[in-house]
């Protein structure tokens, strides 16, 4: 499919450059059926839900995934940690590697020496043929060092100083507040919206809710280069469905129960694992790649909260392929019109 049917425009004043306090976003409800549009508040959302729902909830962490360096000139370089060299949580005598995007890319060569905060220091060991870098730092690269010295990893399209310390608030909300475990280089961010009293709220409507966690990579920002969809390769990202979950998923199909995805990331892990052959009630881990574009066939989800996506992106196609493409797009432009902020900070959407 061409990718150019993906494109729309939208002014810069649209783009949410700040966190605004969480629950209190817009929701625009969109009917999958019939295209119909309602205009509502995040707020309502354990009204608009219905007794019975499934709720599936990413429960990843985002990592402090950028550190700021110099060379040995005192120039700024910047770090961007994607996964660990080896087994997880694995270092040797001689430090700890991890795979790694570097800027500039053109200094960034093989031997390339840097500095890092708290006396630490790093190589480039590697360049990789997609750019990618293997950098060593001198000591391992723990959970509590990473809080320490590095920078909440927020997307491109939020402008901030280079180098400059996290602000308090970018670090809090760029984090669900049912976050865990810290594998994610970027937020689910439809679950950025949740408090925990419209999770209270939403047990109480008679809402069920079940975790996964899919840790979301750096592919969540590649652009589509490709004139066409088939042109395209998803980054692999890991996905954890429990037992527990996969049971709950089950049940609710089995009942005739709707299941909601929080989000893009939960509805491909649910969609990848709806088409694996694995026994009934063990939990699941793999790999998927799935990329969902239109006509693809849905078989476990009913309904997808998400965010308003960038424009020929791979989450407004899967969006396009739930709701139809030009159902979601129409709802766009009324989005625009409406005054909605879009991406990670932006607004929110119930199709359903």
């Amino acid at each position: 499919m061409r990718v150019d049917l993906f494109g729309y425009d939208l002014p810069a004043d649209r783009i949410a450059q700040e966190a605004r306090p969480r629950g209190t976003s817009r929701l625009l409800v969109l009917g999958r059926a019939d295209g119909s549009i309602a205009h509502r508040r995040f707020t309502e959302l354990p009204d608009i839900l219905r007794p019975g729902d499934l709720l599936v909830r990413n429960d990843v962490r985002v990592r402090p995934a950028r550190l700021y360096g110099s060379d040995r000139e005192g120039r700024v370089v910047e770090i961007f940690l994607l996964s660990r060299e080896g087994a997880a949580g694995s270092t040797d005598a001689t430090g700890d590697a991890w795979l790694c995007l570097a800027r500039p890319g053109r200094r960034a060569k093989a031997g390339f020496a840097i500095s890092l905060p708290e006396g630490m220091s790093a190589r480039v060991e590697k360049v990789r043929d997609d750019g990618s870098r293997v950098v060593r730092f001198d000591r391992a690269l723990s959970p509590e060092l990473l809080e320490r010295i590095g920078r909440t990893p927020l997307p491109p399209y939020i402008r901030r100083e280079p180098a400059a310390p996290d602000r308090p608030d970018d670090r809090e909300a760029y984090q669900t507040v049912f976050a865990r475990e810290p594998l994610a280089v970027a937020a689910p961010t439809a679950g950025l919206h949740f408090t925990t009293g419209i999770l209270a709220a939403l047990v109480g409507r008679g809402v069920e809710i079940a975790d996964l966690t899919l840790a979301v990579g750096p592919g969540t920002f590649k652009p589509v280069t490709a004139d066409d969809t088939s042109g395209h390769a998803m980054a692999a990202e890991e996905v954890t469905v429990s037992a527990d979950t996969r049971a709950a998923v089950a049940r609710a199909r089995a009942g005739g129960r709707r299941v909601v995805a929080v989000g893009t990331t939960v509805a491909r892990s649910l969609e990848a694992a709806a088409r694996r052959e694995d026994s009934p009630g063990v939990e699941l881990r793999f790999s998927t790649d799935l990329f969902i574009t239109p006509g693809f066939e849905f078989r476990a989800i009913d309904a997808l909260l998400t965010n308003f996506h960038l424009p020929r992106s791979t989450l407004l196609m899967l969006v396009s392929a739930f709701a139809g493409r030009e159902r979601v797009l129409a709802a766009y432009e009324e989005a625009k019109r409406e005054g909605y902020l879009f991406y990670s900070f932006g607004d929110a959407m119930l199709i359903g």
